[in-house]
């Protein structure tokens, strides 16, 4: 049988808008759940906060994973911040942001076999998520755990551009990249969403969200492109 297969919803993102995803991953035979937020949850981390209350929501549907399928592993999707917010949880070194918060470790990797992340900005030049990231960057650079297979999916369906229906492209990917004028899922430019030494894979016509019009990450006609590193 499959690993289980644990989502982490996308900043500013619910678990209802996973489910179609979790779905269809069931229909393929993998075991799946989502990690159970809300919109609500991300409102206090909003402008650069520690993450901490989401990781440890991560943290509560890993272990139970582990505990309904009796296993030692899971699969980790991790969709736009999820895919960072995943590598954090990972790690072994103390993480909190501010003297007032504890820091806090999970050393979450050898529960971890395969961290898929779906349209992640895995580096940003936004003040607000400057912070997170550096520290993501600092302490676990590229594909830093030997004994976890990354896999980074990046999208190329918007190439960024000052002109109508190409404007919120071009900011997204200049925030994020520092170039606007680039190939991206219409959020996060391909050149952030991949990581050195992980197996990075662009997918042609892929948007960034659950709720855009076409296709995204998620959708049934994609999953064929990265399913197979669930195995």
């Amino acid at each position: 049988m499959p690993l289980p297969t644990v989502i982490l919803p996308g900043y500013l993102e619910s678990a209802i808008a996973y489910l179609p995803l979790e779905k269809s991953l069931q229909k393929l035979g993998f075991p799946s759940m989502t990690v159970p937020l809300r919109r609500r949850d991300w409102v206090p981390l909003i402008g650069g906060r520690p993450v901490t209350p989401i990781i440890q929501q991560l943290d509560r549907t890993v272990q139970r994973a582990l505990d309904q399928y009796n296993t030692t592993q899971v699969n980790l999707i991790g969709h736009s911040a999820g895919g960072w917010i995943s590598r954090i949880y990972l790690g072994e070194k103390p993480y909190g942001g501010s003297p007032q918060v504890s820091p806090s470790v999970w050393l979450a990797h050898p529960w971890v076999a395969n961290l898929i992340t779906l349209g992640t900005p895995h580096v940003s030049q936004e003040r607000w998520t400057r912070w997170n990231l550096d520290f993501v960057n600092n302490n676990y650079p590229g594909a830093f755990y030997h004994d976890v297979r990354y896999v980074c999916v990046a999208g190329k369906s918007i190439f960024g551009e000052r002109k109508r229906g190409s404007w919120l492209a071009f900011s997204s990917y200049q925030l994020t990249c520092g170039d606007g004028n680039t190939w991206g899922d219409g959020i996060t430019p391909i050149a952030s969403a991949h990581l050195q030494g992980a197996e990075n894979i662009v997918i042609e016509g892929v948007r960034h969200s659950p709720k855009s019009q076409g296709l995204w990450y998620g959708s049934p006609d994609i999953l064929a492109d990265w399913v197979k590193y669930l195995s």
